[in-house]
């Protein structure tokens, strides 16, 4: 290998390992959530136990306009924590009617190696939860009763 194929190389992975965090993984089916004011998200979906059980851990930024949608076969106070999660995030729950019954706003990462970090929950049963960028919510306008538009596959 030459220099310049070399720096080629390098220059590749550099620009994969920037844009990477910000991209569901392969095979991950993005689904579309249409907010108030118009604005989109794209969000990966969680919809088995191995996928709601990892989140977003270990990602080391979210695009503006990603998020991860945790769907769920009953409505619950379904409990959220940070653990191994790198980036502070906006926690919404929402209803069976895709209105949002209560967010978590700018939840800190939690730095702890034990299973000590705090709980998140809201006081009623949800069937989804959508997670964002910590601070998203307010840039978007997002509230209590706001209502979501999107399509589970």
């Amino acid at each position: 290998m030459n220099i310049s194929s070399s720096s080629n190389l390098f220059w590749s992975l550099f620009l994969i390992a920037i844009w990477l965090p910000d991209m569901a993984p392969a095979g991950d089916t993005l689904v579309q959530i249409q907010l108030p004011g118009g604005s989109v998200i794209e969000a990966e979906i969680a919809d088995t136990p191995k996928k709601r059980a990892e989140g977003l851990m270990y990602r080391e930024r979210l695009a503006k306009d990603r998020g991860m949608l945790f769907t769920f076969g009953q409505a619950q106070p379904w409990t959220f924590w940070m653990k191994n999660t790198k980036i502070p995030l906006d926690i919404i729950w929402m209803n069976d009617q895709k209105q949002i019954i209560h967010i978590a706003h700018n939840v800190p990462v939690c730095t702890r190696t034990d299973d000590s970090c705090p709980q998140y929950q809201p006081n009623d049963p949800a069937l989804y939860v959508l997670e964002l960028g910590g601070g998203e919510a307010d840039r978007l306008k997002l509230e209590r009763g706001s209502r979501l538009k999107f399509r589970v596959p």
